[in-house]
């Protein structure tokens, strides 16, 4: 079994900053890919980038510019900068893991508010 913890979440104001951490940890393969996802109020979770044990990282459009994922392999822990909020990202942010064999395994989330 995985276990995901995430990490580094809160309220921000306008224009602020925040950087998510996920570890994970249990049973581990070396090849896996771990991703950020953002779930909104009333709406469904959508991917908002990954990044593969081999380095490989992938964004979906929309979020580029202003999230930057990383992952450091050594301490099996994925990050998350996200600059310039707004409120629009504010959403229960969830770090997910995929891998062969065990298929995806998710955190419990952490909450991200951006208001003033």
């Amino acid at each position: 079994q995985v276990q995901l913890v995430e990490s580094g979440g809160g309220l921000v104001q306008p224009g602020g900053s925040l950087r998510l951490s996920c570890k994970a940890s249990g049973t581990l393969s070396s090849q896996n890919t771990m991703a950020w996802y953002r779930q909104a109020p009333g709406k469904e979770r959508e991917l908002i980038a990954q990044a593969l044990s081999n380095g490989l990282i992938n964004y979906v459009d929309s979020m580029k510019g202003r999230f930057t994922i990383s992952r450091d392999n050594a301490k099996n822990t994925v990050y998350l900068q996200m600059n310039s909020l707004k409120p629009e990202d504010t959403a229960v942010y969830y770090c997910g893991l995929d891998q062969i064999p065990g298929g995806r395994s998710w955190g419990q989330g952490t909450q991200v508010t951006v208001s003033s």
